[in-house]
Formats: C-alpha cells, structure tokens, sequence
C-alpha cells in the first residue's frame, strides 16, 4: 500500500518518455497519472499561479479515453495519456481562452487550434490554461489582468514571460509538458529562468491558426518540457503544414527523436561575440562559459562569429511588434466577441472606446498608441519601413554565421529571474531584459533553451540557435549536453 502511494505521489516527476512507458506497459494508467498531476496543482499552485482554469472534468474524461486507446492498442502516440497544460492564447474549444485579459475574460471559442487538434489527435490530455502577460505583452508574467504568476524557484521572484504561467507550471511539475508561445523570447525567457528546456521552432514550422496573434509575423507555438528529448516528442506531434494557416511549410516533417542520439563530435559551435558584452550577470556568464567547455570536451569545435545587426536587434522587434499588435488588436472592438462597454453609449464608437479603455491594460495600451503612431502617415518610412529593412539584414547576418557553424549558443538573459515589481515601474529597463531572445524571431530561425547551471540560487538558461528548419541539430546537440549534465535534473524546494 505504502509503495503504491508513493508510486502515484511521484507520477508527476516523470518525463513524457518515462511515463509512455509505463502507460504502454500498462503499469499505470492515464487516469491515475491525470489525477496525480492534477492533484499536484491544486495543492501547489495556489503559492505559484500558473493556472488561470484547471479542467479537471475535461482531463480525466481524456485520460479515460486515452487508456481505452492504449487497451485495444489503437492510435497510442508517445502522448496517448499525457496530461499537459495550454497557454491561454491558444484556442480550446469549450475551455476559456482569456489572453489573460479583461477583454476575453469569459470568452469561450467554439473552434480548436490546429494545435490543440493535434494533441488531442495524439491523445494528450489536457489539465488546464496558463496564465500569461495580457496578449503576449511583457517578460515577467505580471502583466496578467488576473494575478501574477511566481518563479518555483522562489515565488519573490518572476518566471519571465510571457509565457510565464506554462514555464512555472512545467517546473513546478504541475503537467508533464506544457504549451507556450514565442514572439520575441516567450517561450525561451521563462524557461531559461524556470530551469526548464523550450523551443521556438522556425516560423511556419507550426499551425498558428487558432492562436490569438500578437505579431502575426513572429508568433510561434512550441513546447516546454522536461528535456531535449521530451521537446523533441512534442514538437514532432505538433508541427507540419496546414491549409488553415498559409505561412506553414509544405514540408515532412522528420522524426526528431530518431537521430537524436547522434555525436555532436566535430560539429562546429558558433559564439556570437555580441551577445557577451558589460552587464552580464557574473553567475550567468560563467555558467554559459562552463556549458562551452562541456561542449568541448564532446569533441565540438568552438568559433567566435559575428551577429553584427544585433544591436539592433531590440528596437526593430519592438517597432515591429508595437505595429502588429496595434493592427491585430483593432478587432476587440466590443461589438463581436468578448467585453462590451455598451451602458450610455451613444453610438458604435462610443462601445469602441468604453470597452477598450476599460478592457486593456496599461501595457497593452502603451504598445498599441506606440505602434499606431509608427504606422502613422508621415512616420510609416521612419519606423516601420526602415525596421522592415535592418529585420532583412538580421536574417542575413544568421546565414552568414551558419555558413561557418552549425549551430550558435547563447544566454537566454543578461540576468537570472529578478524580483517581483523590481522593473514594472521602467517599461525599457523591463524590455532590455529581451535583449538575447529577440533577435531569431524576426529572423524566423528556430532556437531552444535549456538549463545550464546556476546564479545566486536561480536557473541560468542557455540558448541554442539552429539554421531554418534544422530543429533537427538543436535537439541532437542539447540532447548531448544533457546526457553529460544535470541541471535539468533539479527541481525546484515546492
């Protein structure tokens, strides 16, 4: 009885790749997996907030479809039976899907993401919805109109964002595997100071259709997991074209896990030099210096390259982003689908302006008046048009390097997690905070951080940044780091 207790007290430390396995075996079952992980979150994150709905009725009706699934073994993917939980971006149908805003507050979509079909294709079950920044706006996870979501690792701390809530959720071991989304470092940031591994894949790579866009040209859905291997799982089962969304590619889309055992022996590692500069946290530097020698003594060979737009790199995101976002968020309007502000309105525009003054928040209203006005007539050629022009010579600058190398690694962040309203007062110092993350996405090249090492009792991230459509090396070479490493081993003292 004591063994068994414990068995179902520990299910919710597995990996995807463990838990498979002793699904396929029949050794546990989904439902019991399901329950110990929910379970988990509801003793735990009422201290970390990760979840903005936990869907406990959904989740053990999935599990229970799942082990019938694995009972007449039909359709069993490495996913049949795993719980894992949603970033609230992404359509569900008959689950909420709030962006963490006032504004989509009770919104209930009537359609699944491609995403979200996939999974539930493969069999994966869901438990809930993360919290996130309101409509991807932000790197901390305080930008919520809900709550703030804690960092695991000490809840005075932030988990980064936006994709704060899945980060925090997957390290609290509160799913097995979640779903973030990156537009400029979102996925990657929270992992990186979560202590756990996440991919941006390359744009197009994944369906975004379903997502409730931020950037339309940046916005990428990818995993956060245990490790490479389990990022590797997911992203498998998730990508691929699809005709509802044109910027996908036509492309097969391989089998990550096959070659991921490979040497990295004689592959060339790439150091952008740029991204080593004044005001790197000391522990986050000798962190990502130590990763290097590990990946020396793997027989890599190490070559200082050159990102020279880099500096660059944070203003064009955000000129960009701020544009985007002011186009893509005209559609909440109070008139078809979320808040609406209609009480002593005089007319349409009346509506319009209520609801979307008292819908957004701070920050997102700061970004839309910014990117209405770089779109403005007079200052569109200024802005937005030369931000278009030096994105181009980003992109050119990724190919040049990986005409050298294979594959380039660098921090996740100048810094490990920072405090809890240590930057909400100064909107630049917080964006600054982006500086290593932003750059690959409006360059669209796939990139994955991952645990290596850490700083005042914090995680440090490392990042590592492939060629277009080569997640390929990015899992072979982050698999070989954590096969001779443990910092993807530690679990946070919750």
């Amino acid at each position: 009885m004591v063994n068994a207790l414990k068995k179902i007290m520990d299910l919710h430390t597995l990996t995807i790749q463990e838990a498979s396995e002793l699904l396929k075996s029949k050794k546990i079952s989904s439902v019991e997996l399901t329950q110990a992980i929910l379970q988990r979150a509801h003793d735990v994150d009422p201290k970390v907030k990760s979840y903005v709905t936990i869907t406990d009725d959904l989740a053990l009706e999935q599990a229970k479809q799942a082990d019938e699934r694995i009972a007449k073994g039909e359709n069993i993917t490495p996913l049949t039976g795993i719980p894992f939980a949603m970033k609230d971006c992404i359509s569900t149908r008959g689950v909420k899907t709030t962006c963490s805003s006032k504004i989509l507050e009770n919104y209930v979509p009537q359609y699944n993401a491609t995403v979200t079909n996939k999974l539930a294709d493969a069999g994966a079950v869901l438990v809930g919805k993360t919290n996130m920044d309101e409509f991807g706006m932000g790197s901390s996870c305080e930008n919520s109109a809900f709550f703030n979501t804690h960092n695991p690792w000490n809840l005075d701390h932030v988990p980064g964002g936006s994709s704060g809530g899945s980060a925090s959720a997957m390290s609290a071991s509160l799913a097995t595997f979640t779903i973030g989304e990156d537009t400029g470092g979102s996925v990657r940031m929270p992992a990186g100071f979560c202590n756990v591994t996440g991919i941006k894949p390359t744009y197009g790579r994944v369906s975004r259709y379903g997502l409730i866009s931020l950037v339309s040209s940046f916005d990428c859905i990818g995993p956060m997991t245990r490790d490479a291997y389990d990022c590797a799982t997911v992203l498998e089962a998730i990508a691929g074209h699809d005709e509802k969304d044109s910027t996908t590619y036509n492309s097969t889309v391989p089998s990550y896990t096959k070659n991921i055992n490979k040497s990295v022996k004689g592959m060339k590692l790439g150091i952008p030099k740029e991204y080593f500069v004044s005001g790197m946290e000391a522990g986050v530097e000798s962190s990502i210096q130590e990763a290097i020698r590990t990946y020396e003594k793997l027989g890599m060979e190490i070559h200082e390259v050159s990102l020279p737009t880099t500096q660059y790199g944070l203003p064009v995101y955000y000129l960009l982003l701020f544009a985007e976002a002011s186009s893509n968020l005209a559609r909440f309007d109070g008139t078809r689908f979320g808040l609406s502000k209609s009480e002593n309105a005089k007319d349409v525009i009346d509506i319009y302006l209520q609801t979307r003054r008292e819908g957004f928040g701070d920050e997102v209203k700061r970004r839309i008046m910014l990117g209405a006005y770089a779109l403005s007539a007079g200052y569109y050629d200024d802005y937005y048009l030369k931000a278009q022009k030096v994105r181009t010579l980003l992109r050119r600058d990724f190919e040049t390097a990986f005409s050298k190398v294979d594959i380039l690694l660098a921090p996740t962040c100048p810094t490990t997690a920072f405090k809890l309203g240590e930057k909400t007062s100064d909107p630049l110092e917080m964006y600054l905070s982006d500086i290593y993350v932003v750059a690959t996405n409006p360059a669209g090249v796939p990139a994955m951080a991952l645990p290596c090492g850490f700083s005042k009792d914090m995680p440090v991230g490392m990042q590592l940044i492939g060629k277009h459509l080569d997640e390929q090396t990015i899992f072979q070479v982050g698999h070989a780091y954590q096969q001779v490493t443990d910092w993807h081993k530690q679990n946070p003292p919750l």
